[in-house]
């Protein structure tokens, strides 16, 4: 796997949300923050897309769900097919199952509940801009409860190849998807930095993925995640 994807030194955002409170709200909170610039809001889904038009320094999208005309799953698979390069962390005072796996499959890169606070939004972008996948802490948890791993480790892969997954793996993948690092999950099961290294190389080989979002988005729809 290769190294994480270093955060650049500003992160750009742009805001895409309905109300006009919440995008204020978010840009206070955001406004102490030296490396995260809000350079961008939109209102709407369309206005979003003219946004990332006139703003290419955009690097990260936080994005209301509930928008009308355009939804933000729609605007998430939209940002990823025009502008692969940036990170869309969805924003929703919701997190059933559905609409975190459309978040998911549409591409986007995290999901965070609107009672989000300063600490955790301004993590959350920083993980995204980085390269990382982030949740809120309730849908995190969500997130592992629906996750069905088969006791034996066995899926076929959409080639119809048998798939397994040792126990190990199975444990160093529940450990990924809560956003363990790997100095941490070598600490969780006493084993190498190296070794976890190895077995995520191993895990993501197997399921044809390039990122733990890749991973995520296999899951779904080989339903490790249902």
């Amino acid at each position: 796997m290769n190294e994480p994807i270093a955060s650049p030194r500003h992160i750009h955002v742009l805001l895409a949300d309905d109300h006009q409170m919440v995008i204020e709200g978010i840009k206070t909170l955001l406004q102490q923050e030296a490396d995260i610039r809000v350079v961008a809001q939109a209102y709407s889904g369309q206005e979003a897309l003219h946004c990332l038009q006139d703003h290419p320094e955009v690097n990260v999208a936080i994005v209301d769900l509930n928008m009308p005309q355009m939804t933000g799953v729609e605007l998430t698979r939209t940002i990823q097919t025009i502008r692969p390069d940036v990170r869309v962390l969805a924003l929703s005072m919701f997190h059933d199952h559905t609409s975190v796996t459309e978040v998911l499959e549409a591409g986007g890169a995290g999901y965070l509940l609107k009672n989000t606070n300063k600490d955790e939004l301004s993590e959350a972008i920083r993980a995204v801009a980085a390269g990382r996948t982030f949740f809120s802490r309730e849908v995190g948890a969500m997130l592992l409860q629906n996750m069905q791993i088969p006791a034996n480790g066995r899926r076929k892969s959409s080639d119809g190849h048998l798939i397994e997954l040792t126990a190990r793996e199975k444990q160093v993948l529940q450990l990924i998807a809560r956003e363990y690092s790997n100095y941490h999950i070598a600490e969780q099961l006493f084993i190498s930095e190296r070794t976890v290294e190895t077995h995520r190389k191993n895990i993501l080989a197997k399921t044809n993925s390039k990122s733990v979002i890749g991973l995520i988005q296999y899951a779904l729809r080989h339903k490790l995640i249902t």
